[in-house]
């Protein structure tokens, strides 16, 4: 298995990135961006609504300043949050979002969350309307690539005739929540899936399959997901402050899942969860 992806445009994506949600303590985020730089991660993900893009963006131009990578190297991605979801908003968002990073151009940008028929009587025009504002920003070539999160079928439907159609959509995906109707429909359009929460938030470490199948392997419960999620060719953004665990979940490229462990984890029912829904 390769750890890069190819986005339709041919921008290169790794599959493993540095996920960076809830770590928001003064100092913690660069702090665990260096870290996960140090450990080899070259993908880094946050978003406005994480309240750290300046310490990310400071974390990747000191890296980059060190001469430990060129900037061409790394691939940085954030997100305009949902009460931004109007035009004018998108690229004021954007704005803010590149003045914290302290960045040149972003790798990827992402509609962090779609407008829905529960909250929004024309949530199909608001959709159309965000995304003209991403692929205005696209064309530009301050962003390489655009995307969404947390988007499902009925509402990538409302900008798949759109002049440029999304290279990602970061969903949660994580054991017994596969969401298998979004992959599919991605995947039949060439979109690039992202699990957020792929650990399950911690909570699917425990199930006693995962920690069977750890005995078995000789790894952390931990490596056992993020592995069969990129065996199902899903980018995955493990997110952690502690250094041993950063390098942890890098260090799954050395083994692989049996079809039949495969399908055993296929089959678990819901477990670690989030419970949230863009409905």
């Amino acid at each position: 298995m390769i750890e890069v992806q190819q986005l339709w445009n041919g921008i290169t994506i790794p599959m493993i990135g540095f996920g960076t949600y809830k770590i928001t303590e003064k100092g913690a985020a660069y702090e665990a961006v260096t870290k996960a730089l140090m450990a080899g991660y070259r993908h880094i993900d946050t978003a406005a609504f994480y309240d750290n893009e300046g310490e990310v963006g400071r974390a990747v131009r000191d890296f980059v300043t060190s001469g430990q990578a060129d900037r061409e190297d790394l691939f940085i991605t954030s997100k305009v949050w949902k009460t931004e979801n109007q035009y004018d908003l998108v690229m004021q968002s954007f704005d803010h979002t590149m003045q914290r990073l302290g960045l040149d151009y972003l790798d990827l940008y992402l509609v962090h969350w779609p407008s829905s028929p529960s909250f929004d009587e024309q949530w199909e025009t608001t959709n159309q309307e965000v995304w003209r504002a991403m692929i205005d920003l696209y064309k530009s070539g301050r962003v390489k690539a655009i995307g969404v999160s947390n988007f499902l079928p009925h509402h990538l439907d409302t900008i798949m005739d759109m002049e440029v159609i999304p290279m990602v959509d970061q969903i949660e995906i994580n054991p017994g929540f596969m969401q298998q109707d979004t992959i599919d429909y991605c995947k039949a359009h060439d979109i690039r899936i992202e699990a957020w929460s792929p650990l399950g938030r911690g909570r699917s470490l425990a199930h006693p399959l995962i920690q069977k199948l750890a005995a078995t392997y000789g790894k952390s419960p931990a490596q056992i997901i993020l592995r069969w999620e990129l065996q199902h060719d899903i980018i995955v953004l493990p997110k952690s402050v502690n250094e041993e665990r950063i390098i942890e979940n890098k260090a799954i490229w050395d083994f692989a899942l049996t079809p039949e462990d495969m399908a055993r984890m296929d089959a678990l029912a819901p477990y670690g969860n989030s419970g949230h829904s863009p409905d």
